[in-house]
């Protein structure tokens, strides 16, 4: 990044921008607009609650008792909280309380660290045993040695409503946001009060990494600026792309024989561990297919946005297909649809959410498809990063510094504070 020293217009100076309006972003925006005085301005390269984003796709978990470990839960529950606070202002429905159901071999290490979450944190969950399971969620392939562990806290979310909420409430508390609107460059200034320079293309969305222009460029000022950005984190701050790349998560969705048993009254979110395979799904919101993600071959981290690869091969697809059919005797074994979205991931899939260039540039991203259930949290720590240059659920293995840290460590072979947690997602 370049340093600006030239004064900027007052018109064109905001106290708060927020690059990216999607999952972050929206969540942002919503609670710094809240904020009586406050002149905020997001900037988004496609439209509202667009179809590029992370966050696409129908539904995702919301888990209270975590297995990724101790230091999330907090932000669950704030998260949980902020979910109904924006479901009450909005009107509309965005968490459904139907429970997660945790379903792996007994002593599997994510189901140990949910039960120890939930202990420790007295959250209220239920233990199954695999008799338990075949009686009550019949609709699961079940091993005699399998275990269960429903959150009963938990439940599926409505993303794409979620953003579109969140934005409609930051614009009605006076956000602007730019839609159709690229930021090519942003610029700290030479001087640790300096504004932040932001370089606008107001030319439309670019789903690349091209930098040239598609449209007239204008520069706009902020005080503080929050990059939200999602897979492009690395193309708008270049200097985290040794942290945070592009990775693609896979969607699926599955047509059950009989469908009313896939309905959200009889069955919960889930997540299934079964021989080496895991998979997360969330039961019949459309009414005739349920969701079965599994984590397949095809979703590992490139170094640039441009080398993603949105299509599957017709082997991957079939694949996914006998997942399906093995974790769930009852579906046909081929998904009736299917979906690739972007998203930023670090090594450790440990969320980079941090204050750069003296404080005035804030990033969160490398949410590794884990991100959502914490979004309006993640929100928060932006937000308050951004007006105080503090967060009480910022947590210290989320800095820039600690992953840096991490990654010398594991490039020495020593150990890595925090190796313990679990690093699947969703």
């Amino acid at each position: 990044m370049s340093a600006h020293t030239t004064t900027p217009p007052t018109d064109d100076l905001v106290d708060v921008a927020v690059i990216g309006a999607g999952t972050m972003g929206s969540m942002t925006l919503w609670q710094l607009a809240e904020q009586p005085g406050l002149s905020v301005l997001g900037i988004e390269q496609y439209g509202p609650a667009h179809s590029y984003g992370a966050f696409t796709g129908e539904s995702r978990l919301y888990r209270a008792a975590n297995k990724e470990g101790l230091i999330y839960t907090e932000a669950a529950l704030t998260a949980r909280r902020l979910w109904a606070e924006l479901e009450a202002a909005s009107g509309r429905r965005i968490l459904e309380r139907i429970g997660v159901l945790g379903v792996g071999p007994t002593g599997h290490d994510a189901l140990e660290m949910t039960i120890r979450t939930a202990t420790d944190n007295n959250l209220p969950i239920r233990v199954l045993d695999a008799t338990d399971l075949r009686r009550e969620y019949p609709q699961f392939h079940v091993e005699d040695d399998d275990m269960g562990v429903l959150d009963l806290l938990g439940g599926g979310l409505r993303p794409e409503v979620a953003v579109a909420s969140a934005l409609h409430e930051a614009q009605k508390h006076g956000a602007r946001v730019l839609f159709d609107t690229t930021v090519r460059a942003i610029e700290p200034g030479s001087s640790p009060d300096a504004p932040v320079a932001i370089v606008l293309d107001e030319g439309g969305g670019a789903r690349s990494s091209d930098t040239s222009s598609g449209g007239e460029l204008r520069t706009v000022y902020a005080r503080k600026v929050v990059v939200t950005a999602g897979s492009w984190t690395a193309q708008v701050l270049p200097e985290l792309n040794d942290l945070v790349k592009p990775i693609l998560f896979s969607l699926f969705w599955f047509m059950p024989r009989n469908v009313d048993a896939f309905a959200p009254d009889r069955l919960p979110g889930w997540m299934r561990d079964l021989g080496e395979r895991h998979a997360f799904g969330v039961p019949s919101l459309d009414g005739y297919s349920f969701k079965l993600a599994p984590s397949i071959a095809g979703n590992e981290p490139a170094e640039t946005w441009d080398a993603l690869d949105f299509d599957l091969t017709r082997e991957q697809v079939r694949e996914v297909g006998r997942i399906g059919a093995l974790m769930f005797p009852d579906v046909d074994p081929e998904p009736v649809r299917w979906s690739r979205h972007p998203d930023s991931t670090t090594a450790d899939h440990v969320p980079v959410i941090d204050a750069i260039h003296d404080g005035r540039v804030v990033v969160a991203g490398g949410m590794s498809g884990n991100g959502f259930k914490f979004a309006p949290a993640y929100g928060r720590i932006a937000a308050d990063l951004a007006l105080t240059g503090t967060s009480t659920l910022q947590q210290s293995m989320f800095t820039v510094e600690s992953h840096r840290a991490r990654a010398a460590a594991r490039a020495a072979g020593g150990t890595v504070d925090g190796a313990d947690l679990i690093l699947q997602g969703h």
